[in-house]
């Protein structure tokens, strides 16, 4: 479980292609801390350490499913990555509840600064039958995008915007975000249970 808070926005080291799978070795600040088997968020999406090197990068596996929901396929040498570790049951929720189970991508359609922030406009496909089971958003809900916990504004049935202050754009890859980016989006999992308590 965590909280998308994110921890700091990594740089990935190397893609490489096993089979369906994809590796992929990232260098941050805290590789010294990780062991094998942890769990951390990538982009938002929960995968498994596999491995820890003594130069300060480790590997994950992304395996075809994830590959296909999420934008991780997308990433390349250089490129940022937001991290965030599991959360720590006996410390304050900063963020809100966070699986680490991207449900869909959705694509960057306006970016815009007003009054110090900068707001983010992002469209995704939705379903019927999946919009039914909680799968959007709500005004002031709560959302995740790339792994940040974000407060959702102007919310439409397929759209949404968020406003993203300095400190977030400039410790994530919100920096990186532009029209026509693929991003990663998780919906609040109690909306996707009060969705669920609602049908008859």
């Amino acid at each position: 479980m965590f909280s998308g808070i994110v921890e700091e926005a990594a740089r990935v080291k190397g893609v490489e292609r096993s089979g369906s799978n994809v590796n992929l070795e990232v260098e941050c600040s805290f590789t010294d801390e990780l062991k094998i088997d942890q769990s951390v968020a990538h982009n938002g999406v929960c995968l498994t350490v596999v491995s820890v090197s003594d130069n300060g990068s480790y590997v994950v596996t992304a395996i075809q499913e994830t590959l296909d929901r999420s934008n991780l396929g997308e990433l390349e040498p250089g490129m940022k990555v937001n991290l965030e570790r599991s959360m720590l049951m006996n410390g304050r929720l900063d963020g809100h509840i966070v699986q680490g189970h991207v449900d869909c991508t959705a694509v960057c359609t306006e970016v815009k600064e007003l009054d110090g922030s900068t707001y983010f406009k992002f469209e995704y496909d939705v379903e019927p039958e999946m919009e039914a089971k909680g799968y959007t958003t709500v005004e002031k809900g709560s959302v995740t995008v790339n792994g940040v916990s974000l407060t959702v504004c102007e919310s439409e049935r397929n759209s949404f915007k968020v406003a993203i202050i300095p400190y977030t754009f400039e410790h994530t890859n919100f920096c990186d975000i532009k029209v026509g980016s693929k991003v990663n989006l998780e919906f609040d999992i109690i909306g996707k249970y009060l969705a669920k308590l609602m049908v008859k």
